[in-house]
């Protein structure tokens, strides 16, 4: 009777211990997804910032100031991809795949990007999340020096091949960033006339200015 009385507070420990486990990955899964908006989300808005000094930087002939703003870019990608990578594992969200191959950019490696892209994960996504990641691997293709295939990555979305005028019919956060990122392409490969008109349109359907396009159509 001793030897089953033992093995009943033994299996009860075990248990006792599981539980205590299992509720120990749920607390950290539920404190990475209340920080994830002051985490990683937050540096990648300073990492877009960063970038864009850095820009203004070299075309001011500033290279030294522009390495250290570089620098600080790198380290908020590195950063945010940490902690994107510890929510992906706990919770098995796939959703903030493109935020992590973004990351990837930001490190200096597209190729680690477009891995990401192509992941089977991906292909799971909702379609607003898989046009975020074109927009990503787009971008890895002119890191690469790919702007042609970045363009011909961007034109196979829906979002490009609606008439002009439902682009002013409430598009999507996706669809107007999409949009956007297929002016600055154009602009890159000197379509100028044409990078001109879609940044036009986007801005005249961007009410609540999630590009800067209407500073590029006045620029």
């Amino acid at each position: 009777n001793s030897h089953v009385v033992a093995l009943q507070d033994r299996v009860s420990t075990l248990t006792a211990s599981r539980a205590a486990g299992a509720q120990a990955e749920v607390d950290a899964l539920r404190r990475l997804e209340r920080d994830l908006h002051d985490g990683p989300q937050q540096r990648l808005v300073r990492l877009g910032m960063d970038l864009a000094a850095a820009e203004r930087r070299l075309a001011d002939d500033d290279p030294a100031q522009a390495s250290q703003i570089l620098a600080e870019a790198r380290t908020q990608s590195a950063e945010a991809l940490a902690e994107l990578r510890a929510y992906r594992r706990l919770s098995g969200d796939q959703s903030h795949l493109p935020l992590m191959a973004d990351c990837e950019r930001g490190l200096g490696r597209p190729e680690r990007a477009l891995e990401l892209v192509a992941s089977p994960e991906a292909s799971t996504l909702p379609p607003d999340v898989q046009r975020e990641l074109r927009i990503v691997a787009a971008g890895a293709r002119s890191d690469l020096g790919q702007d042609e295939a970045a363009l011909h990555l961007l034109e196979q979305d829906p979002a490009l091949q609606r008439p002009e005028g439902s682009l002013r019919a409430a598009p999507s956060v996706s669809a107007l960033r999409l949009r956007y990122a297929y002016a600055e392409t154009l602009s890159r490969v000197g379509r100028g006339e044409e990078a001109a008109r879609w940044f036009r349109q986007v801005a005249e359907a961007d009410v609540d200015g999630v590009t800067d396009a209407a500073e590029r159509v006045e620029g």
